[in-house]
């Protein structure tokens, strides 16, 4: 099934509008962040100018925004540079200037020439008794007042493009709206008391009130909704077909998951037993599992991820875990190496780094089955890497992959059981849109023994004292992070801060200070962290590269720096980077002592919480859901008319909603159905379409 021929006018080009040629296209395409001119209705105002005020001058007041019916009478041009040029006009009630700085004279001339009936449109002042506008907004012939006098919605802008092009291209998009059949529910669009999709799109656009254009107006609520139900159709159609493919059922035996546990030196928590049974009764139906593991650092994830690998084990199948970094592949290779190799199997790790001779090697022992468990990063994707019968795959901090990506590791073994794990603790309304395609379990609750992390807060001009103070902790046996500032701009900034701040602690401990960011190699940054491991340095300055899964039970202090500059979610993570082990850890939050309202707040949440899911949720009221994991992090879908932060109870209702469409109708037959396509294809999930179209 192509595209609807209805929807063609939406994916015409943008240069097809009013004013809109290929240099400023360009601009506009990176504004909005797309090339069809649906993408320009996705861009909403953000304000209004009311400039339907049209007084007669006798009644007009200074600081009112106005439109005039106004006559020429006389120019004065500027009689220095620093002065400006002024337009004498008048009505049968009273007179007003024009006034322009740094305006061409013979312009303003010809614009306004003496003797003509004009419309203009801007703030009136007050200026020695005399009222004035200063660089009318808006001006043209009397006869067009009409058209002046409007509502002019206020867009977001960038450099290349003016609010006056952006408005003249929208009018001609507006234009371009097709008369589509309702694919909302009736009952729940009468109940909401929601517009047609069409209607808000144009009342967005041309407001009348603030009511047409904010976030929790009908107009705005209508089409956040679209936008969440086009979100959560795709996912739930990602559902069905990876679950309509026949699973492999993998009921755990026990010959080495009893083993397993016999060695632990702990008892699994409530939480973590509770998990298990939940992923057990997955792994031991016929349908394939798609699970999403959220725990908190430090709460056990890693052993739900090997107990699900010896289920698939006992059952004849391969298990791979698929991590981000190098860093965080080879750390789990260390934690799972020894206690594999005493149940007596093979576990390999594959990662960028393997070449030539060894990487074949490797690869040949993944194809023929001797490597039972295998750990890597996104090498495990290449076409090249064959697996013999994978049963399970685990992969670690989901939020760096993508849908796609999760799809490809699974085809490696057709249907393969797949358990995603994150510490990154995700807001509900988050993880709808995220992994709606998932179910979720959660560990909330840390291993027995864990102290809480004394969290303080600092000013820089402290810094000097505290590293004097880090002389007695280093004594002790601590290890100490320092996380260098965030600088979003520039990661060369970035490093050259953790360099600076590298130079300064070398010099009071030397020898004693390792440094790690994003610029080095893969084998530097392991050779450093080892010898952060091993206690050969005490101090490791690093930038956000060690936020996610570095584990050094001994390092119990982290100093963050512009503790400020980061997002609630990403300070957790840090911070959890200590405290894993069985003495007391501290966690300094520095900023710069000038903190908003904003920031405050973060950093007393900060100090107050250690509880992941409470500081997530903050976050993505503090922030919004833009930046809830970080700018540079991907894997969650970015939103134009949806706010997460503010439609939370319009993802609810879509989840329901397309839960009940494809109990009824999984193919998407129906009337509402074919309706339904359109939307999927206005939000570009042609993926979910040919999902559709190949049955499954």
């Amino acid at each position: 099934m192509t595209r609807p021929f209805d929807l063609d006018p939406l994916f015409q080009a943008l240069t097809s509008l009013p004013g809109i040629g290929p240099r400023n296209g360009k601009y506009l395409e990176r504004l909005i962040g797309g090339a069809r001119i649906y993408d320009l209705l996705c861009h909403l105002p953000v304000d209004m100018v009311d400039r339907r005020h049209i007084p007669k001058l006798a009644e007009a007041k200074a600081g009112e925004i106005v439109t005039l019916a106004l006559h020429v009478t006389a120019h004065t041009p500027a009689p220095r540079r620093n002065l400006p040029h002024r337009i004498s006009c008048r009505d049968d009630t009273g007179t007003v200037h024009l006034v322009f700085f740094h305006g061409n004279k013979d312009w303003l001339v010809r614009q306004y020439p003496a003797g003509q009936d004009i419309a203009v449109s801007g703030r009136l002042e007050d200026y020695n008794g005399k009222l004035q506008i200063v660089h009318p907004e808006t001006a043209g012939p009397k006869e067009d007042i009409s058209k002046i006098a409007r509502v002019e919605p206020i867009y977001p802008l960038t450099s290349g493009i003016t609010n006056k092009t952006l408005s003249r291209a929208m009018d001609g998009a507006l234009r371009h709206i097709p008369n589509l059949p309702e694919w909302l529910d009736p009952e729940f669009k009468s109940r909401r008391d929601f517009p047609s999709w069409g209607e808000s799109l144009r009342s967005v656009h041309t407001p009348q009130e603030e009511e047409d254009f904010l976030a929790l107006g009908q107009n705005r609520m209508r089409l956040a909704y679209d936008e969440l139900l086009a979100n959560q159709l795709a996912l739930g159609l990602a559902r069905l077909r990876a679950k309509k493919k026949q699973g492999k059922a993998m009921a755990p035996t026990g010959a080495l998951r009893n083993r397993f546990l016999d060695h632990l030196p702990f008892q699994l928590t409530a939480a973590q037993s509770r998990v298990l049974e939940e992923i057990d009764a997955d792994m031991t139906a016929p349908e394939r599992m798609m699970r999403l593991l959220q725990g908190d650092v430090g709460s056990g994830k890693t052993v739900m991820a090997a107990l699900s690998m010896l289920s698939a084990l006992e059952n004849g199948y391969q298990a791979a875990l698929m991590a981000p970094t190098e860093i965080l592949a080879r750390q789990h290779a260390q934690t799972l190496t020894p206690m594999m190799e005493a149940l007596g199997l093979r576990i390999v790790t594959l990662t960028g780094r393997d070449k030539g001779k060894s990487r074949e090697v490797l690869l040949g022992q993944i194809k023929n089955g001797a490597a039972q468990i295998v750990i890597g990063t996104h090498a495990l994707f290449k076409e090249d890497v064959a697996f013999e019968n994978l049963g399970m795959a685990v992969i670690d901090e989901q939020h760096r992959f993508g849908v796609h990506q999760r799809m490809q590791l699974s085809a490696k073994g057709g249907a393969v059981d797949m358990l995603v794990m994150t510490a990154t603790p995700i807001p509900r309304t988050l993880a709808l849109t995220a992994y709606g395609d998932m179910d979720v379990s959660r560990i909330d609750e840390k291993p027995p023994g864990r102290k809480p992390i004394d969290t303080r807060i600092l000013s820089k001009d402290r810094i000097a004292q505290m590293i004097e103070s880090l002389k007695s902790q280093i004594q002790t046996g601590s290890r100490i992070y320092w996380v260098c500032p965030l600088v979003e701009e520039s990661e060369m900034l970035e490093v050259s801060a953790a360099q600076e701040r590298f130079e300064i602690l070398e010099s009071v401990f030397p020898g004693r200070v390792g440094l790690v960011h994003g610029r080095m190699k893969p084998a530097e940054k392991d050779d450093v962290m080892a010898k952060f491991s091993a206690g050969e340095i005490d101090i490791l300055v690093a930038t956000t590269v060690i936020e996610v899964g570095v584990n050094v039970p001994e390092a119990t202090i982290m100093v963050i720096e512009h503790a400020e500059r980061f997002g609630l979610a990403q300070l957790h993570q840090l911070r959890g980077r200590v405290g894993r082990g069985m003495d007391k850890s501290f966690c300094f939050l520095i900023h710069n002592g000038k903190l908003g309202e904003v920031a405050k707040e973060r950093l007393k949440i900060m100090r107050e919480s250690e509880d992941g899911f409470l500081i997530a949720e903050k976050d993505l009221e503090l922030r919004g859901s833009g930046e809830m994991l970080g700018t540079r992090q991907s894997g969650l879908p970015i939103f134009k008319l949806a706010d997460r932060s503010v439609h939370r109870d319009l993802l609810a209702a879509a989840r329901d909603d397309v839960k009940l469409i494809l109990s009824r109708d999984p193919a998407l037959k129906s009337e509402r159905g074919i309706a339904l396509r359109n939307l999927l294809y206005l939000f570009e999930r042609d993926q979910a379409i040919r999902y559709l179209q190949s049955g499954g």
